[in-house]
């Protein structure tokens, strides 16, 4: 969950490691640090508590010059947000610097073995040992930065991206990956070498990429081409994608924050998401995973959806989808829970995993244990060349761009888009959807990026109404059948950023006990458009009003009953059942967003939190 950026060349390192740290810092922000490698073959190692913006005040007016470095900003794992404990690392004879992201679960019995050699340690982290044991097989063993590094490496047990700098040697910097993402960015002629937790930071620099796999080493030396190997000395043949990421993408573009941006993006990542896949005038549904794996899909038995936090939320709506369209049963899964309670996986089983960076440790995990099993590894993620991706069959990108914002918005939407697409797709497939429907529902899912600019457009009164949660200590979210997962998402955005507690639940279960909290104080947030058990939700409005709680509704264009009886109510179009939640989900991320601007808070950064859960 830290972020790593690093950079060997011909120009000054510092500037483009800092606004490379920067770029990363939604990945975490409780510490960062640089080490630099000066043209005298100096050592300056600079790491402050705090955001980005601290490290560089603590560098004002010092030797930061140099054309070879790595940099850190941290999240925090082991050991407390502090100096002493960010990174980067240095060893006891301040030779070497390393910046790590990942847990080295087994470090406590290598501090051990370290101790009684002789090593001493001034930081409680895990990633002190680690460049600790580089030096010691590097004085033991053999004096060559990269065949340390594999040595060290084959000690450890845990998670890793690394990159390690030696000032004895100024011409090199080795990296390696373990369950941890890591690409190298190659200059032209390889002149210089660019390397980062992903592609965000490089980009404007090149698009040619190499991906790193697991226990893979890499040797990045000015003017040589990329050396790679595993842990056994294997030569790897690198691998070099070519990345198509627009500078534009990662700016604010005039918005507050990025999370506002990225609310106001979803027009056009839907659309995005659509092109090529919906294809309007032939009024059907054309997805290259199902027709490279048709068989498969169309006649597997069961799909098992494994995901994390939002990504959850969006498989909840695609179980109902696939099962409503294409007649087959779904289970979703906490991919933490799954990988561990030996599920059951099948070979006519399709594991379904989704994840917007798909990084996230967990989820991986869950796909790697389904792929043992010999199921169909179907991935769902939006960074194209990320592990997950690689590890898939067959999947679908979202393609709504880098999500810089931690509380995911079009990345959510972005999911809920494709699922709806695959159900559809498979459903039609399958010959379980009436083609009236199916026809029916294309025409309508066109409309979405349109109407999703309609409810755009009633920001400042949702700015107004969200008001009344500021002031709030709990909040309730209710919502029914597609807009259940809604009131989880709802719930989740408003505690992710505005550090208020907040619960989603099915409308019909407050009587079975969250009912017990409502009074004039508890705000309760009603997803509640014009659909399938429209008339039961309003009896569900009703009972809260008679206990005198505070209502907002989310309703469709027209309702009066509930406008009748809530204390705010925000208007949405009108359009299809399965197809609510991705107009339903956009007010919600709304009153999140305002609440949190309201209170002061850091909207981008929420305490706690990094965008890419890479850790378990």
């Amino acid at each position: 969950m830290c972020g790593i950026v690093g950079y060997i060349g011909y120009r000054e390192a510092y500037p483009l490691l800092i606004q490379g740290l920067k770029r990363l810092e939604y990945r975490g922000y409780d510490s960062a640090g640089v080490a630099l490698i000066n043209n005298e073959n100096n050592m300056n190692v600079y790491k402050e508590k705090g955001k980005v913006s601290n490290l560089e005040a603590l560098t004002d007016e010092r030797d930061t010059s140099g054309n070879l470095g790595i940099a850190h900003t941290r999240w925090a794992t082991h050991g407390e947000p502090s100096a002493i404990n960010a990174h980067p690392h240095v060893s006891g004879s301040g030779r070497l610097a390393l910046v790590h992201n990942g847990i080295i679960e087994n470090y406590a019995n290598l501090k051990e073995f370290l101790k009684k050699k002789g090593f001493t340690f001034k930081s409680s982290t895990d990633t002190e040992v680690l460049v600790q044991l580089v030096e010691y097989m590097q004085q033991k063993y053999n004096d060559c930065l990269e065949d340390a590094v594999i040595l060290a490496l084959r000690k450890v047990v845990g998670a890793y991206a690394i990159a390690v700098i030696d000032k004895n040697c100024p011409d090199k910097i080795v990296v390696a990956r373990k369950s941890s993402p890591l690409v190298i960015g190659i200059g032209a002629e390889h002149k210089e070498f660019f390397l980062a937790s992903d592609a965000l930071p490089i980009v404007e620099y090149t698009k040619q990429m190499v991906y790193l796999n697991d226990n893979e080493v890499a040797l990045l030396k000015i003017g040589k081409k990329i050396e790679i190997r595993n842990l056994e000395y294997k030569d790897i043949t690198p691998d070099v994608k070519e990345v198509d990421i627009s500078l534009e993408s990662l700016e604010k573009g005039g918005f507050d924050h990025y999370m506002l941006k990225e609310i106001y993006d979803q027009p056009r990542c839907i659309a995005d998401c659509m092109r090529g896949r919906l294809l309007l005038k032939e009024k059907r549904v054309v997805l290259s995973a199902l027709c490279l794996h048709k068989e498969q899909l169309v006649n597997a038995k069961r799909f098992i959806i494994v995901a994390c936090g939002t990504s959850w939320h969006a498989g909840l709506i695609g179980k109902q989808l696939i099962e409503q369209w294409a007649d087959v049963p779904v289970e979703v899964e906490y991919a933490s829970e799954f990988r561990y309670r030996n599920p059951v996986i099948l070979p006519d089983d399709v594991v379904i995993a989704i994840s917007q960076s798909g990084e996230t440790a967990d989820t991986l995990a869950a796909f790697q244990l389904a792929k043992e099993s010999h199921a169909l590894c179907f991935g769902i993620v939006n960074v194209v060349g990320s592990s997950i991706a690689r590890a898939s069959d067959t999947g679908i990108y979202i393609h709504v761009g880098p999500e810089i914002g931690v509380a995911s918005t079009k990345a959510f939407t972005g999911q809920v888009t494709v699922l709806t697409l695959f159900a559809l797709a498979l459903g039609h497939c399958r010959g379980t959807i009436p083609q009236e429907e199916y026809e029916q529902t294309i025409e309508e899912f066109a409309n979405i990026p349109d109407k999703i600019k309609t409810v755009l457009e009633k920001n400042d009164e949702i700015k107004g109404i969200a008001r009344t949660l500021t002031y709030a200590q709990n909040a309730l979210y209710m919502g029914r059948g597609f807009n259940y997962p809604v009131a989880l998402e709802g719930a989740l955005k408003l505690k992710e950023i505005s550090y208020i507690h907040a619960e989603g639940y099915p409308a019909a279960e407050m009587k079975h006990g969250p009912i017990a909290l409502i009074d004039e104080n508890m705000p309760v947030v009603f997803v509640a458009t014009h659909h399938q058990l429209y008339k039961k939700i309003l009896s569900n409005i009703q009972e809260v009003k008679a206990r005198n709680g505070r209502i907002i509704a989310i309703v469709t264009e027209g309702e009066e009953a509930i406008k009748k009886i809530a204390e705010a109510s925000i208007e949405v179009p009108s359009t299809l059942s399965p197809l609510a939640p991705l107009l339903s989900s956009i007010p919600l991320q709304l009153i999140a967003y305002h609440v949190a601007v309201e209170k002061g808070l850091n909207v981008d950064q929420p305490r706690n939190l990094a965008k890419s859960v890479t850790v378990e």
